[in-house]
């Protein structure tokens, strides 16, 4: 009886190691002509979870971020174009603060206080040449006057930002560089 149990608890332990071992230390996301690198997220200045496993929020918002880029992507890129992101830092809007055993997590406060923020370095190709790159430092201080209240969307501040990022600087450049 002792055996089996023995047993099981070295199975439990060993796929903890498995899983810390095949940790990705920068992860990468795609989606249609989006690309994006998240350099050494564990270094990122805010990007905590309140209430779920911490790799799984990661993950969901990187997916979710660089889904959103892609569908503002599709409708400022040329067809044959493609936005390739490296992300170096990541402050979602709000703080993180402790409920001191209320609820099992901590509670995101979402003031104007605590802007979205994100650090990266970008490339527009076409084909495989670079036709536009740059490096962006993207604070958002007016986003709680742009936030809808009535159909929130996760990560709505962060995509909002980058739209506008989009929109802003780089359509404006690749319209320049179409005309010369």
């Amino acid at each position: 009886m002792n055996m089996k149990y023995l047993l099981i608890t070295g199975a439990l332990f060993s796929s903890f190691a498995i899983a810390d071992e095949a940790e990705v230390t920068s992860p990468v996301t795609e989606n249609g002509i989006v690309k994006v690198e998240w350099q050494d997220p564990a270094s990122y200045r805010d990007i905590k979870s309140s209430n779920e496993l911490q790799s799984r929020f990661e993950n969901r918002f990187f997916e979710t971020i660089t889904k959103n880029i892609n569908k503002k992507a599709e409708k400022t890129l040329k067809p044959n174009q493609k936005l390739v992101m490296q992300v170096s830092d990541v402050d979602l809007a709000g703080d993180m603060r402790p409920t001191f055993g209320v609820t099992t997590g901590d509670l995101r406060v979402v003031k104007e206080l605590y802007p979205p923020r994100m650090t990266f370095t970008y490339q527009i190709l076409e084909g495989e040449q670079v036709i536009m790159a740059g490096d962006e430092k993207l604070t958002d201080m007016g986003f709680m006057q742009r936030l809808n209240r009535v159909n929130e969307r996760p990560f709505q501040a962060e995509t909002t930002m980058i739209d506008n990022w989009l929109t802003r600087t780089v359509a404006p450049q690749l319209n320049q560089a179409a005309s010369n």
